[in-house]
């Protein structure tokens, strides 16, 4: 069984996307099941809608899970886990305060305090477990488990076999072995550790990227290439199923490349069916689609495209070419309806009397919105049909 926890303090990232999406691929691939387990055992951190957040991006991205949990829901089992701990005298109350802690080691003054001396002490106190090494804290003085204990325990209880988490967390398994040994648990965990993506700020966050326009087709095609020995090529996650192999993830630092996700954004932009992406800018016509298409020349993401063809679909208005537009609204109001773009270019030229520039810029903001872009001769069999909303 896989899992990938979450907390709900802050927006998901995209380490935390690709964490969960190899354990989502790893689960599949050996038919196991995968659970999601949002950590919300600090409350004070907590972000109200980020836990709705998390799941609503992982739907998004098509990564499904078999179960979901609540940390805080298994709170009764931690606090009679560590009771356990302290009753068979593997876990001790620690009064030390946080000045006497402050840029020291644990000095194991409390490690000997009997049970009389706790009975009849009122001060607030931390849990440590009991180690040759580091005592470290599993229960704070607000009586919430610290990180890894809440960790280590729920692995346990939910039958955890197999982990995927980045390196950042590989100092946190020998504590988290510790504490599920002292409470009896002897079923192995596999765990691999791979290197976090570095140079992630606030471009990084999934929510911002997807607002942005850059697809989940692409998002994800991005982070499964990234550190892994295949080829650069855009491909489904299906085909990714097929030949991947976590082993295989390099275990260099691996830097977030927001122009390298641009360029498989503007690819998948290309090969998505005309209809689907008129869909995911606003519209619902598949001339409109292939329309998008064209503005991939000079912009990657479907928001920027969005703004494109609104542009077109809005009012025209332009000080340096007023006239000569105010000319061509009015003739293109009374034109017949023309098939090719030379036949409906030579009827506007001659009908306005407009030469040159003030024809030929005049015409391109009609049509487009803009003085560049692409081809009029590529636009317009695409709009044609749309010609009285978009020149009006």
């Amino acid at each position: 069984m896989y899992r990938f926890a979450s907390s709900p303090s802050r927006d998901m990232d995209i380490n935390s996307l690709r964490i969960a999406l190899f354990n989502y691929i790893c689960a599949k691939q050996s038919g196991d099941m995968f659970i999601v387990r949002i950590e919300d055992s600090d409350k004070a951190k907590n972000i109200e809608g980020k836990d709705q957040e998390i799941l609503d991006i992982l739907a998004i991205f098509g990564i499904t899970y078999d179960s979901l949990y609540y940390q805080s829901e298994n709170f009764k089992y931690h606090l009679q886990f560590a009771s356990f701990l302290m009753d068979k005298k593997k876990a001790f109350a620690c009064f030390c305060t946080e000045n006497e802690l402050k840029n020291e080691k644990y000095s194991g003054k409390c490690l000997h305090v009997s049970d009389d001396e706790l009975l009849n002490n009122n001060l607030p106190f931390t849990i440590r477990i009991k180690s040759d090494i580091d005592s470290f804290v599993i229960m704070k003085q607000d009586k919430y488990p610290t990180y890894n204990f809440a960790c280590a325990t729920d692995d346990m209880l939910q039958g955890i076999k197999q982990i995927i988490r980045d390196k950042d967390h590989i100092l946190n398994t020998p504590k988290q072995e510790l504490i599920r040994r002292s409470l009896g648990y002897e079923d192995k965990i596999n765990y691999t550790h791979i290197p976090a993506i570095q140079n992630i700020d606030d471009k990084s966050s999934v929510k911002w990227l997807l607002d942005q326009g850059f697809m989940p087709e692409s998002i994800i095609n991005y982070l499964v290439l990234l550190g892994n020995e295949v080829p650069t090529e855009i491909f489904s996650i299906a085909e990714a199923m097929e030949w991947f192999e976590i082993d295989k993830i390099s275990e260099e630092p691996v830097k977030f490349d927001i122009n390298k996700l641009k360029f498989i954004n503007r690819e998948q932009i290309k090969l998505i069916e005309n209809v689907e992406l008129s869909k995911r800018i606003g519209y619902s016509c598949a001339s409109i689609g292939k329309l998008a298409k064209l503005y991939t020349q000079e912009e990657n993401t479907t928001a920027e495209i969005k703004k494109k063809i609104d542009t077109i679909f809005a009012p025209k208005i332009s000080e340096e070419y007023k006239e000569s537009l105010d000319k061509l609204k009015i003739t293109v109001k009374d034109a017949p309806y023309f098939e090719e773009f030379e036949e409906f270019k030579k009827y506007l030229s001659e009908k306005s009397e407009l030469k040159g520039e003030n024809f030929s810029k005049a015409l391109r903001i009609l049509l487009t919105g803009e003085q560049s872009g692409p081809d009029l001769e590529e636009v317009y069999p695409l709009i044609k049909n749309y010609l009285q909303e978009i020149t009006k």
